[in-house]
């Protein structure tokens, strides 16, 4: 019988890639999440009855245990920016973390891969970096062979970078960027789901730092992705003064009203980190140890923001009809 694995978020923007890969590779994938009505899409990755969306909370233990019993490997690619709340930093991204790894050890699971990030410390400047960092340890301390995986920004069809600012670009001819000298090494989905599964077949060992082949700063990915989109833009940079001011008075906006009004602009936790160069450490291992060849920004961003420009999937017929010589 084909081996199994659980893939907790195997939905979201990372784990369906991770997902689609098993599959490949001949894998019964079980696919971990609180809506399998919405990830039914997931399916078709594989052959019949191969890829299954189930659920699972992993804020409980039994529902956790349900899906995790009969694995082979467990792959954690759940993570959150709420920093409270019942989905909070702490209870996903430290406690979710440590529940997945424990239970995975208790029932004899025989691989762990966990998607941390690159930034993840004790001592980091953000409540999100360190429980990023807490999760690691949590993860290690029940499955200490389990491969550990930090990426950079994560650019791809779904993702919530480039796809954000992008829509931005279309309102005004502002676009504001807090920390626009700090650097990011953006890294393709697909090129981290491979380095997943490289953790799941045992091909990969320790913790791993990805990084694509571009450093930039944050003002300059603005740049190229306008250029991308064809808008001309001011890249305006927000001081951080202002920008602690605004995520903080939306954060305390959310929590005056329970959570109705949800902060999805900018966080002070968010501010803090924007502090931090996001980019591979010197000496750390990354793609070139897995032999995975990273691939270029440049590569994948005009596949999914053609739809951003102006003429949207025409653009480039009109560009072409304007070199056309006039009769």
């Amino acid at each position: 019988m084909s081996k199994l694995v659980t893939i907790f978020g195997g939905s979201g923007f990372v784990g369906r890639y991770i997902a689609r890969r098993m599959a490949k590779e001949g894998w019964r994938v079980r696919v971990a999440v609180r809506r399998p009505n919405e990830a039914l899409f997931v399916r078709p990755y594989g052959t019949t009855g191969q890829v299954e969306p189930v659920f699972c909370n992993i804020r409980d233990d039994a529902s956790v245990r349900a899906v995790t019993v009969g694995a082979d490997a467990v792959v954690n690619c759940v993570g959150t920016f709420d920093k409270g709340g019942r989905n909070s930093f702490t209870a996903i991204q430290d406690q979710g973390a440590a529940r997945i790894a424990r239970i995975a050890a208790e029932c004899g699971v025989g691989r762990m891969v966990h998607i941390s990030a690159i930034g993840a410390s004790a001592d980091g400047p953000s409540a999100y970096a360190v429980s990023k960092a807490a999760g690691e340890a949590a993860v290690l301390a029940a499955m200490p062979g389990a491969v550990i995986l930090r990426p950079s920004v994560i650019f791809g069809n779904e993702d919530q970078f480039f796809n954000r600012f992008a829509g931005m670009a279309r309102m005004g001819p502002i676009l504001p960027v807090v920390g626009p000298d700090t650097r990011f090494q953006p890294v393709y989905v697909d090129d981290v789901a491979q380095a997943a599964v490289l953790g799941v077949l045992g091909r990969a060992h320790g913790i791993y730092e990805l990084g694509g082949p571009d450093v930039d700063t944050f003002r300059g990915l603005m740049q190229r992705m306008l250029q991308v989109i064809q808008r001309r833009k001011w890249v305006m940079a927000l001081p951080f003064w202002v920008a602690r001011i605004m995520g903080g008075g939306l954060d305390l906006l959310s929590t005056i009203t329970g959570g109705l009004f949800r902060n999805g602009m900018i966080t002070l936790d968010q501010v803090k980190s924007l502090g931090v160069d996001n980019v591979v450490s010197a000496g750390a291992r990354g793609f070139a140890d897995l032999g995975i060849q990273p691939t270029a920004m440049e590569a994948v961003l005009p596949d999914y923001l053609w739809r951003y420009r102006t003429s949207g999937q025409y653009a480039a017929i009109k560009g072409s009809a304007k070199n056309l010589r006039k009769v």
